[in-house]
């Protein structure tokens, strides 16, 4: 096979994958009022299996990645995506909760693993002027799995019970383990110029973590409680909630796809000016959410704004590497993790202190603080090199400067 076109062919693959454990991730919480009656549990401590999910990929994410650096990322990758398979497997075949939640918690720690090696793995493939474009490619399926993942399970779920929902994850993560293990070339860490930063800095990588937390804590508190928003602020009736969500999910898609065309060129600029659009998504969602005609496309923008995000701090997480890509890619998993557990508890709260219309105010100022500290970050970086310069080239002293010292 042409090794230009199995790349090509690889790279579906990938995505396939990240859709699996994206949607798998999550699927609970579609699942939820059919999983809580048949365990004998209350909805509330069903819940705590999107909750422990979380919380052990940012547990286990950097550990496990450090350990296993020396694994050839072909075997890495098919191993992790057998052993998603194998733990699907047993969440459908569960008959208690502590079996389930056993299954969830160990496929979370190979999740961390997944998400450290995919991106690394998926640009090494590749030349190194077309980054951004095959993490944007790869990041199609993140978008794709709240869009039709998750509602797809959530139906066959209702038809068919809840265990269908996973087996029929476990048995595509089966076929995608396969082709991963048949396309993906044998690389080995070192090997490519995608195992390290290519502008790699340590202030810029801690500041755009800390920024990521910042923003996906704004967003993710808000998108938890959409569906109460739009029926409580906006006035949606239930019906049409489905239809909502599609919009948004589907605006990401496109988003994702069409980024990847700009990515390589302004890789910092993409990054700013998605969390620009968020941020006036979401307070626009609380100055005006009360109309239905002005909600639309507002939802329409965050939807893209976001999931198109998430592919340009991937992008840039890996440019600015300080050590090694995939040690990189396992800090940006914790901090998302970090941030998607803190925003859905901070949302909890709001919701029941003040109401659901404040809760897209949260999300804005949170995601305008992350814009406001990178941009601030640079200024001061470019104020600083600026100085350095200056004193370092006696050419470019001030004249002033020169006069007093003759």
């Amino acid at each position: 096979m042409n090794p230009q076109r199995r790349a090509t062919y690889a790279l579906i693959a990938l995505s396939v994958a990240t859709f699996c454990y994206v949607t798998t991730e999550v699927l609970p919480i579609g699942l939820l009022t059919l999983i809580a009656p048949d365990l004998g549990r209350s909805q509330s401590v069903t819940g705590l299996l999107v909750t422990g999910y979380a919380l052990v990929v940012m547990i286990f994410a950097v550990p496990l990645t450090r350990v296993t650096r020396r694994v050839p990322r072909r075997p890495l990758l098919t191993a992790a995506l057998a052993l998603f398979a194998v733990t699907t497997t047993i969440s459908a075949l569960a008959t208690s909760y502590e079996v389930l939640l056993a299954a969830r918690l160990l496929s979370a720690a190979i999740n961390g693993v997944f998400w450290a090696v995919v991106f690394p793995t998926a640009i090494s493939m590749f030349p190194s002027n077309v980054r951004g474009r095959v993490v944007a490619r790869l990041s199609i399926g993140n978008a794709l799995g709240p869009v039709v993942g998750v509602p797809l399970c959530t139906w066959l779920g209702g038809v068919a019970g809840w265990r269908s929902a996973f087996a029929s994850m476990a048995l595509l993560a089966l076929v995608t383990c396969i082709a991963v293990a048949v396309l993906l070339p044998n690389i080995k860490m070192q090997e490519s110029d995608g195992d390290t930063g290519a502008m790699p800095d340590r202030h810029r990588f801690v500041v755009l973590l800390i920024a990521t937390i910042l923003a996906v804590t704004g967003a993710m508190g808000a998108f938890t409680y959409m569906t109460v928003f739009l029926l409580d602020v906006s006035g949606f009736v239930a019906a049409s909630l489905g239809l909502l969500l599609f919009v948004q999910g589907s605006f990401g898609v496109v988003g994702t796809w069409g980024v990847g065309r700009v990515l390589d060129r302004f890789p910092l600029g993409v990054v700013l000016g998605l969390l620009g659009l968020n941020a006036f998504a979401m307070l626009g969602l609380y100055a005006v959410g009360a109309s239905k005609v002005l909600t639309i496309p507002l939802l329409a923008i965050a939807g893209m704004s976001f999931s198109s995000l998430i592919a340009g701090i991937q992008h840039r997480i890996m440019l600015v590497a300080p050590s090694t890509t995939d040690m990189a890619s396992a800090g940006l998993s914790v901090a998302f993790n970090f941030g998607l557990a803190t925003g859905s508890f901070i949302g909890a709260g709001l919701l029941a202190w003040a109401g659901v219309r404040v809760i897209p105010l949260f999300g804005g100022l949170l995601i305008a603080a992350a814009l406001a500290l990178l941009i601030c970050d640079e200024m001061i970086l470019k104020r600083r090199r600026s100085n350095e310069t200056l004193r370092s080239d006696p050419d470019l002293q001030p004249l002033g400067h020169l006069a007093t010292h003759a």
